[in-house]
């Protein structure tokens, strides 16, 4: 069976809020501007995105687990989620995808409780601290990951 081209695009709590949110530290790129960054990263490399952002946990844990059906591998940017989720983590490593960790900001230089993150090693790619963009090399890092070929 042939790897599906399709990704999983997650933003978890408070990401919907993009654009408006602390801009100085989120900068002023919107939730559609993050989905278009990796459609159109995705689609130049062959790939489709099916996009999900929602502030409840259990509705991206249910997306997740759908994703393992027909997806190649995840981006995912947590939100809150990524510094208390043992059950998000779980549910990452349950569908056994390759998983791609974004954080817009810098959360290396932040408040001591964003330091930690659950996904971080687990994570075939960790895109942190680019604004919204890193959404696009996370996306690229992580085909490149699936299909086994550099980006040019």
């Amino acid at each position: 069976m042939s790897t599906p081209r399709r990704l999983l695009l997650v933003n978890g709590p408070n990401l919907n809020l993009l654009g408006t949110r602390e801009p100085q530290i989120y900068g002023t790129g919107t939730l559609a501007d993050v989905e278009q960054i990796v459609t159109h990263a995705a689609s130049a490399l062959g790939f489709a995105v099916r996009a999900i952002q929602s502030n409840h946990e259990g509705v991206l844990l249910d997306a997740i687990h759908a994703a393992r059906d027909d997806c190649a591998g995840i981006v995912i940017n947590p939100g809150g989620l990524t510094h208390t989720s043992i059950v998000l983590r779980d549910a990452l490593t349950g569908v056994a995808l390759p998983i791609a960790e974004v954080h817009i900001s810098d959360v290396r230089a932040r408040e001591e409780f964003r330091h930690f993150s659950y996904v971080r090693d687990i994570a075939a790619v960790r895109v942190v601290g680019e604004g919204v963009p890193g959404y696009g090399r996370a996306t690229r890092l992580l085909i490149e990951t699936i299909t086994g070929r550099a980006e040019g």
